[in-house]
């Protein structure tokens, strides 16, 4: 069984890279130096979704399909969502769907309807009691099984990264568009407390005008890799080059700098080291030889934007490094920086006299200044009816997941447009493919594709409904 997986993921990941190569009407050409992608038209038969909701859902009806780690909490986690109801949950595996059940029970939710096997995914979107399809399954099925759910009527609110190709990118957007269901990436770093607190204070114009912004997904999974069913997320890694999980760090970066809400990525470089660590690894995982392993060590991408901004992404998850998502947001009055030093500084006055040695004049804000502009500066979906102390206690990395959950739900319950649309789901996942497609072509620039085919500044910067 678990070959049979490797090898149809393996296989997924060959097809959906072959399929966005050049002359693929959603591939790319080399012109003056610099890899350009192609921005198909719209057909005639599909409506941009920017700032699009539906009818209010008075109770979203929720089906779970991917029952593994990231599933199971997610199911553990919506017990305590009022406003709605797990109906149904599927797993390849017939005993992780007995134990999602076992969990909903003791949780004292209603029996929800079963689907397992190779096809189950496919009779769950069939259903016609299901508002919401939530899929936490590998990476490679993400597009496939998201599509074939909007097909079939329903939203779909999918895990990081959404797609893994730009011709899976399209796919969402031409799909969303046509059958107008929404599609929201679960991007949870997005609702961490600080960025979100980060992203009030610049939208308030705290920090002045943005300038740069940074993210990374810094994180060694040595401890992790044997958890994935299949060994598909190591396959990932070992077949390809390029930032393979760039949403954790680059989707609150976008959003504090209204990306597709006044100013778009343009271009692209991305720059990765040798797989020092990484083919040790895939020696003593396989066997010495057995596979090259692709991807750098540690893979840098720098993006600019049409309105003149950078943005740096990182990845790693083979050296041996605390964690860090490396979020940062620098602007003409001031910065935030979350890793390794969590702090504000905003409003610094430069000394008279400074000695060109004296690299510590300038500093972040002392603890009290810091707690009271995060305080002050809290986000009013945070501070609305005590959700920040809730999500604390019902937990999912330090409680971002459960405020995700609850954005998510709250926004359908009251026909709301979602804090993340289709086009972030694209935008953000599209660094996969073209962090590899620049790396292979010796670090050129890509020229990204709109994927809101040149509405990027129709909407005045990001608004979070209330």
């Amino acid at each position: 069984m678990k070959r049979s997986i490797s090898i149809l993921l393996a296989t997924l990941c060959a097809l959906t890279l072959f399929a966005s190569c050049k002359g693929d009407k959603y591939g790319y050409k080399l012109k003056g130096g610099q890899v350009v992608y192609n921005t198909p038209a719209r057909p005639a038969d599909q409506q941009s979704m920017l700032g699009f909701a539906c009818d209010p859902i008075e109770n979203v009806r929720v089906a779970f399909v991917g029952l593994g780690m990231r599933g199971m909490e997610a199911v553990r986690r919506y017990a305590y969502i009022d406003g709605a109801t797990v109906v149904a949950i599927c797993d390849l595996l017939p005993e992780r769907v007995a134990k999602a059940q076992d969990a909903l029970k003791k949780s004292g939710m209603p029996v929800a309807a079963e689907y397992s096997g190779e096809d189950g995914w496919m009779e769950l979107c069939q259903s016609d009691d299901i508002d919401l399809v939530y899929l936490a399954v590998p990476w490679q099925l993400h597009t496939k099984i998201a599509v074939y759910a909007m097909e079939h009527g329903k939203h779909v609110a999918v895990e990081v990264p959404a797609a893994t190709s730009i011709k899976e990118c399209w796919d969402l957007v031409n799909t969303s568009e046509r059958t107008r269901r929404h599609c929201m990436m679960l991007e949870n770093c997005c609702y961490d407390y600080f960025e979100l607190t980060c992203l009030n204070m610049a939208q308030q114009g705290l920090f002045g005008e943005i300038v740069h912004g940074e993210g990374a997904y810094c994180h060694n999974l040595d401890p992790f890799w044997d958890y994935y069913q299949g060994d598909w997320r190591m396959i990932y890694n070992r077949d390809h080059k390029g930032d393979v999980y760039p949403t954790h760090g680059i989707g609150p970066v976008c959003q504090a700098m209204n990306i597709h809400r006044g100013d778009k990525m343009d271009v692209l470089v991305a720059m990765d080291t040798d797989a020092f660590r990484g083919q040790d690894i895939a020696d003593k995982r396989y066997g010495e030889g057995e596979y090259n392993y692709a991807n750098g060590d540690n893979t840098c991408t720098l993006i600019r934007t049409h309105n003149g901004k950078t943005i740096l992404v990182e990845h790693s998850t083979v050296t041996p490094r605390p964690y860090s998502r490396m979020y940062q947001l620098m602007g003409t009055e001031g910065l935030a920086n979350k890793y390794p030093n969590k702090g504000i500084a905003i409003g610094m006055e430069t000394p008279d006299s400074l000695g060109i040695d004296d690299l510590d004049a300038e500093k972040y804000c002392t603890p009290a200044e810091y707690k009271v502009i995060m305080e002050t500066y809290q986000h009013p979906i945070t501070r609305a009816g005590g959700l920040a102390e809730k999500a604390k206690e019902v937990g999912g990395h330090g409680g971002m997941d459960f405020v995700m959950d609850f954005r998510l739900i709250y926004c359908l319950n009251n026909g709301l447009p979602l804090d993340q649309d289709v086009y972030d789901a694209a935008e953000w996942s599209c660094l996969v493919e073209l962090t590899e497609v620049s790396i292979r072509n010796g670090s050129k620039p890509v020229v990204m594709p709109d994927f809101t085919r040149g509405e990027w500044n129709k909407l005045d910067g990001l608004k979070l409904a209330e």
